[in-house]
């Protein structure tokens, strides 16, 4: 493809990044993106994607914004109170970069139809804020063999992995199973500061740039925590785990299922 002189303009940043060049914004152009959630952390990842100019990006979520939501998902405005977060979304996405086809899915994510909202993308970020959706996107992405950014935040803390066919264990690995139900504070209990969001659904877009123009270090095998309180990140080395339900050398979980939900929670 060749760029017009506009596209030179917009993306020239990046352009000149020896990292990224023509070819990886070539890359970004032809690739597709499927976030799941937005909210808070979908909010700043899925406007940072259109920005970046992602070609084809994917936004499913069921709600419709509430006042609440405006405190930290910034992909909103007040005139959008009412309307269905995807078609906000989509409006501010295309707004900001004409360039973008958005796919809105007004649509709860859910076992009978995650794997073919997955199956199209070359990406998935985790935009939810309850475990029973994150165990259901892993077992989707290790299933369907997508790479995935998980993420989570609560009050001032946040932390993320990243997930790759082949490359280091899956968040199932890691956590097994949710708590029970209201094991956890949620954030609605909790509370989470805005800006939170920010943070950490900006380094789940980075990460899904990373890996569409093949260059740096994901977090793969890694969880990557952050206090906002102490502003200190610590990286976790994550171990295999062989006896995985979903990824391990005799899996038993064969296809995505539901568990009871609850919402806004993170698991330290």
């Amino acid at each position: 493809m060749a760029f017009s002189n506009e596209q030179l303009e917009r993306y020239s940043r990046h352009i000149i990044l020896k990292e990224v060049g023509v070819k990886g914004q070539k890359k970004l152009l032809e690739s597709k993106v499927l976030i799941i959630g937005a909210g808070g952390l979908g909010a700043p990842a899925a406007l940072y994607l259109a920005a970046a100019g992602v070609g084809t990006i994917g936004i499913a979520d069921a709600d419709e914004v509430d006042l609440s939501n405006l405190q930290r998902q910034v992909i909103h405005t007040t005139l959008d109170l009412g309307k269905a977060k995807v078609q906000s979304a989509r409006e501010t996405m295309e707004a900001v970069n004409p360039d973008v086809r958005v796919r809105a899915y007004q649509t709860f994510v859910a076992a009978d139809n995650i794997m073919e909202l997955v199956r199209d993308y070359d990406f998935v970020i985790d935009g939810t804020d309850n475990f029973p959706a994150k165990f259901l996107i892993n077992d989707a992405c290790v299933l369907a063999k997508k790479p995935f950014s998980h993420a989570g935040i609560i009050r001032f803390r946040g932390q993320l992995m990243t997930y790759v066919p082949g490359q280091g264990p899956c968040y199932r690995c890691v956590f097994k199973a949710p708590p029970p139900p209201d094991a956890v504070p949620t954030c609605r209990q909790a509370g989470v500061i805005g800006a939170m969001g920010g943070v950490i659904g900006s380094l789940q877009a980075m990460e899904a740039i990373k890996y569409i123009v093949g260059k740096g270090e994901l977090l793969t095998g890694a969880l990557l925590t952050y206090d906002a309180l102490t502003m200190e990140f610590r990286k976790i080395k994550l171990p295999g785990n062989g006896s995985c339900a979903v990824c391990g050398q005799n899996p038993t979980i064969l296809k995505p299922f539901d568990y009871e939900q609850a919402g806004c929670e993170i698991k330290a």
